[in-house]
């Protein structure tokens, strides 16, 4: 747990730096370049979208960036649905019994450990209510991983208008620039308006068609993951199910009397009433 905490820490810090840095240098090269007639990648796509770009495009391409890379190390099988996680549990249960099921895999952190953890500390031991502990509680884990990933969905749906309202900021100050002047403006100066209209929309498609695309990737996974799940959890809950029956029944079977004893009881009573009488 620290270390992931750690790993996320410097990837923070790290996407910041980076952030940070190029906007540093757009600011400094920026009064250098006016008198330049070639521009740099660098400058084309960064520098000419103005402060739209630097300060809010750019925080946004880096929060998207750092949640595809968390999500794609939290969102996997080896993690919520490992391999062999049906088996173990079955193994658990068959050496330890159902009884201890839960302080055996309470440390575990998939699907299916912690909806059983829960259907059985739920439960009580009625078989239908943990049934329905169990399914809620893979739609409660299946809503939080939704809940995660729903940012990269707002980012993908936000950045276009971030983008479009770069274009309206360009185009008034491209008209801004036209009335100062005074209907004859400079090549120099239209440029400007158009390239920060031009680039905001770049930007924010940019940041959108990739998280979109993330979005679904992780959303497709997370279903797929939970249903498996859903199916492993259902087949060990009937083996649990199973278990207890039949412990049930052996048990009802030794407080039976067996038939050899039952008719001994008459006929010591029949033998005590013969001696009585004599």
């Amino acid at each position: 747990m620290l270390k992931n905490s750690l790993i996320k820490k410097i990837l923070i810090v790290g996407l910041l730096c980076v952030m940070l840095t190029m906007i540093l240098v757009a600011m400094r090269t920026s009064a250098a370049s006016k008198g330049m007639h070639s521009q740099t990648l660098f400058e084309q796509f960064v520098i000419s979208g103005g402060w739209i770009v630097w300060f809010i495009l750019l925080p946004m391409s880096v929060v998207m960036v750092y949640l595809s890379v968390e999500h794609s190390l939290a969102i996997r099988r080896s993690k919520l649905f490992p391999d062999g996680t049906e088996k173990a549990i079955m193994g658990i249960m068959h050496q330890c019994g159902a009884g201890q099921l839960v302080s055996r895999i309470g440390d575990r952190k998939d699907l299916v450990s912690v909806a059983l953890v829960q259907a059985v500390s739920r439960s009580g031991g009625d078989s239908e209510v943990m049934e329905d502990a169990a399914a809620g509680s893979l739609e409660e884990q299946a809503m939080g991983l939704f809940r995660k990933i729903e940012w990269l969905n707002l980012i993908g749906n936000v950045s276009p208008m971030v983008g479009l309202f770069g274009t309206v900021v360009g185009m008034i100050e491209l008209f801004n620039s036209i009335v100062t002047a005074g209907g004859q403006p400079q090549p120099a100066q239209l440029a400007h308006g158009i390239s920060v209209a031009l680039v905001t929309t770049f930007w924010g498609l940019l940041i959108a068609i990739p998280a979109l695309a993330v979005h679904g990737v992780f959303r497709n996974r997370i279903e797929g993951l939970v249903s498996e799940a859903a199916v492993a959890t259902e087949v060990i809950l009937r083996k649990m199910k199973r278990n207890a029956g039949s412990m049930t029944r052996i048990e009802l079977l030794k407080q039976k009397p067996t038939i050899e004893q039952l008719p001994s009881r008459p006929a010591q009573q029949r033998v005590e009433r013969s001696a009585g009488k004599s």
